[in-house]
């Protein structure tokens, strides 16, 4: 018996927002669940911070300086530019002679090599590291005193080589920023914990890459990564790929979302999108399940147009809308984040992912700096010009 495309059309969204729903109410649980304890105390390892700067962003001085307070018994911070006329350059200086008795330096060069400028301001950066733990972490990242403590504890277990952080987005502007901060809150960081209720961690987030010396020398170096966009997910998958662990530290690293307008915001999204596509294919394609009010509101319309049943209709949407605004909720207790003045935004925000998802599958190009790229199957990205 031939199945109608009329049935189709109503069974298929109905399917859809059942599996929005479902995945809502596990993201709801995982963020409540969310481990918060900081892990066994291990010996006091020293530790390297590399930081790559490129150019000014918002609260960049406030970012580098929190990495200048750790309450950490021996570390040193390397700073990393490819020009000597980067505008990043004199806040470095300051920190410098703010910090006189930290063990702060500057490396300035602008060899190059492979698409991955960051990645190639890290290998010039490294020959300058002391110590046998590496910690890589973002720019636009804020950290509290005890953050180098509570990563290194994860480095007890021998079987641990690698160490990650998950973060929370915060604000620092208006519409768009909110809107940036809040896919990090509650669209990104429930669908890692969904993830890895699942899996096993297999990669790392760019907020905090830490290492020992010795795998990372194991795996080649820094350079393997020099030619792919998600430098942070290859370093996972190599040290994974060796047979030890990548672990995620309970701290939470706060990421500084300043962007200059919805364009923008756009802009980037699209490039973490197709990031995402290229390193996680099949998870990538399915993730339409995560947009709950887009999802419902194909359902709701499908049984409104084909079977005219106005109120089960809206109890589609309602719900979908609702679990949207629950996880919103949980997120913000999770997080211990004030979101309740951006509840208006979710809408507007899960309609606004899902029309990134969509829009991702639509080329390769992406911008990254002041330079565009295509990105390749298998994630390598080949330079395409610098933009005017």
């Amino acid at each position: 018996m031939s199945i109608s495309l009329s049935a189709i059309a109503v069974v298929a969204p109905i399917a859809l927002w059942l599996a929005s729903s479902g995945y809502m109410l596990c993201a709801i649980v995982c963020v409540q669940r969310r481990a918060r304890r900081a892990g066994p105390l291990g010996k006091p390892l020293a530790v390297t911070i590399l930081k790559p700067l490129c150019g000014l962003e918002s609260g960049l001085y406030e970012n580098l300086r929190s990495f200048c307070t750790q309450n950490h018994a021996e570390y040193q911070i390397v700073f990393g530019l490819r020009e000597a006329a980067d505008p990043a350059q004199p806040l470095v200086r300051s920190l410098i002679a703010e910090f006189p008795e930290n063990d702060i330096s500057v490396v300035v060069d602008a060899r190059v090599y492979g698409s991955n400028l960051k990645v190639s301001n890290l290998i010039n950066m490294y020959a300058a590291a002391k110590h046998d733990l590496i910690v890589i972490a973002d720019s636009d990242m804020r950290v509290g005193p005890d953050y180098l403590a509570a990563v290194v504890a994860a480095f007890a277990d021998p079987a641990v080589g690698a160490v990650t952080c998950l973060y929370r987005g915060s604000a620092a502007g208006g519409l768009a920023a909110r809107l940036g901060a809040m896919f990090i809150n509650a669209w990104f960081v429930p669908s890692v914990l969904v993830a890895l209720s699942f899996q096993k961690l297999r990669f790392c987030f760019g907020a905090t890459m830490a290492v020992r010396r010795s795998v990372l020398e194991a795996i080649g170096g820094l350079t393997p990564l020099s030619d792919y966009l998600a430098d942070d997910h290859m370093l996972g998958k190599l040290v994974s790929d060796t047979g030890l662990q990548v672990e995620l530290c309970p701290y939470l690293v706060d990421n500084i979302v300043a962007e200059s307008g919805l364009a923008s915001l756009y802009r980037h999204e699209l490039r973490w999108a197709r990031t995402v596509r290229t390193v996680q294919p099949w998870g990538y394609a399915l993730s339409f399940v995560t947009y709950a009010i887009p999802m419902s509101a194909l359902a709701a319309l499908g049984i409104e147009v084909l079977l005219g049943l106005h109120l089960l209709a809206l109890a589609v949407l309602a719900t979908g809308v609702g679990l949207r605004l629950a996880l919103h909720v949980a997120v913000g207790r999770s997080l211990d984040l004030r979101l309740s003045r951006d509840i208006w935004l979710v809408p507007l925000r899960d309609i606004l992912s899902f029309v990134v998802w969509g829009m991702s599958f639509f080329g390769r190009g992406i911008r990254w700096k002041d330079h565009a790229f295509a990105v390749h199957a298998d994630g390598r990205i080949v330079a395409k010009g610098s933009l005017e």
